[in-house]
């Protein structure tokens, strides 16, 4: 994974802007193969942090939510890794995403909603959660979700655990 530890722990994000701007700084950083696995509730800035991670990158746009076609592919102006951008709200299961036959060895692949279905895609990811102030989960009007309000976002690193060691077994004859 190639980006820089510093960008580990919780951060106070006041601004769509500033949350596209820590998008932009942790995807200029990324290169083939890297996954970041994106948890939030809705309207917390999981693709608004991916506008600006694709911006960083130098893909094509735009970047919107592809909640209604699962995976969009964004391909680099620069020479660079696509994005293959995926929400997978609407799968059921890990299955489901492998299903998809996403290239992560060529690509930077974003997946929203992943948690508990992608960590079996790579050996290692970024495990990125987005947070809303507490209280807007309840009797929000959805046209404010994508207000200006501060989100919190928790950046940590994720790692396949190594399978048990095979009890050895020795054949006397």
């Amino acid at each position: 994974m190639s980006v820089d530890p510093a960008f580990l722990g919780r951060h106070e994000i006041d601004t769509a802007g500033a949350m596209e701007q820590l998008g932009f700084r942790i995807g200029e950083q990324l290169g083939r193969g890297d996954l970041l696995i994106l948890t939030g509730p809705l309207g917390a800035g999981k693709t608004t942090f991916t506008r600006g991670l694709a911006e960083g990158l130098g893909v094509r746009g735009p970047v919107q939510s592809p909640t209604f076609v699962i995976a969009r592919t964004h391909p680099s102006l620069v020479g660079r890794a696509p994005l293959v951008h995926v929400d997978a709200y609407r799968l059921g299961s890990g299955a489901e995403l492998e299903d998809l036959d996403i290239d992560l060895d060529r690509s930077v692949v974003v997946i929203e909603w992943g948690r508990g279905m992608a960590e079996d895609l790579a050996e290692s990811w970024w495990d990125i959660e987005l947070e809303r102030p507490v209280g807007v989960d309840h009797d929000v009007d959805p046209a404010d979700l994508d207000s200006d309000a501060p989100r919190h976002v928790t950046i940590a690193h994720g790692r396949r655990a190594a399978p048990p060691q095979a009890a050895q077994t020795t054949l006397e004859g």
